[in-house]
């Protein structure tokens, strides 16, 4: 943020992940279809908003808020879920739910929880609805619609986007710096690889389970973190186990008999029968 505005670095980043995504999926693009075309368009847009709302509330929040506001996405998805698949999540996955939450707070220290009113807040908060509505989406049309196709169009729809927004928000044009190239670059390489994983995934995955292990991101984050020299402070640590084990929770399945149900044996006496023949 430091060399561009949010929302040409959304659009770049995003058209980078979509052109590395034709290469890929190359081989199928020729088939695609109007379902593919639609979905998208839907999930391309939820991340659109997800990512933009959320790159533009940095620009005035402090990371770790930006981290605790945005876990408030991790609860609205079992209820997400339930309303729009009519399948109640398990027990188990709601416990996870709140460890997972309790853990990214954690994570994101106690000087996330001192939360303003300001635009950032404001629009990181709000960017937490299409980020659950985004995997919520990914797991609606898993399964319906060619995986390399969807991914190749959602990406070339956030980055178009992002960039159709740059002149809405009076955004300018940066000056050319190979610092927002190459983090594009990777960050469009990542992207391209997180879609297609996530969209691949969620056929066979819940929402409400794919988002408690997605909580997993930013233990990755503190684990590279510490190679590269940070220290993260007991807490975060404790915050990062707490996810971990959420994860270990939501896969418990509670068996609500251990013994198996028997045939309860009749104590009914056979009356004797008449014999015709002897009268």
């Amino acid at each position: 943020m430091r060399y561009s505005g949010p929302m040409f670095f959304v659009g770049l980043r995003f058209v980078v992940a979509g052109l590395l995504a034709c290469v890929l999926f190359r081989k199928v693009l020729p088939g695609m279809t109007w379902a593919d075309l639609g979905a998208g368009a839907a999930i391309g847009i939820m991340i659109f908003l997800g990512y933009g709302l959320q790159t533009y509330g940095l620009q005035t929040v402090a990371s770790s808020t930006s981290a605790f506001l945005t876990a408030l996405y991790v609860p609205m998805v079992p209820f997400l879920q339930w309303a729009v698949f009519r399948k109640r999540p398990t027990a188990m996955a709601f416990v996870g739910v709140v460890l997972a939450f309790v853990g990214l707070v954690l994570l994101a220290g106690p000087s996330a929880v001192r939360v303003g009113l300001g635009p950032g807040d404001i629009a990181t908060l709000v960017s937490t609805l299409p980020i659950a509505g985004e995997i919520i989406l990914i797991s609606l049309f898993a399964g319906k619609v060619n995986l390399g196709r969807v991914t190749v169009v959602q990406l070339f729809v956030c980055g178009f986007l992002g960039f159709i927004a740059v002149p809405v928000v009076h955004e300018g044009i940066p000056g050319f710096s190979w610092v927002w190239v190459a983090t594009s670059v990777g960050l469009g390489a990542a992207s391209c690889v997180i879609q297609a994983t996530m969209n691949w995934a969620q056929k066979s995955v819940s929402p409400t389970r794919a988002t408690i292990i997605y909580t997993g991101e930013p233990v990755w984050a503190g684990i590279i973190g510490r190679i590269a020299g940070d220290r993260l402070p007991g807490v975060a640590i404790a915050g990062a186990v707490l996810i971990v084990f959420s994860v270990l929770v939501s896969e418990i399945r509670p068996r609500l008999s251990l013994r198996p149900r028997t045939k309860r044996e009749s104590r009914a006496v056979a009356l004797p029968t008449r014999d015709a023949t002897s009268e």
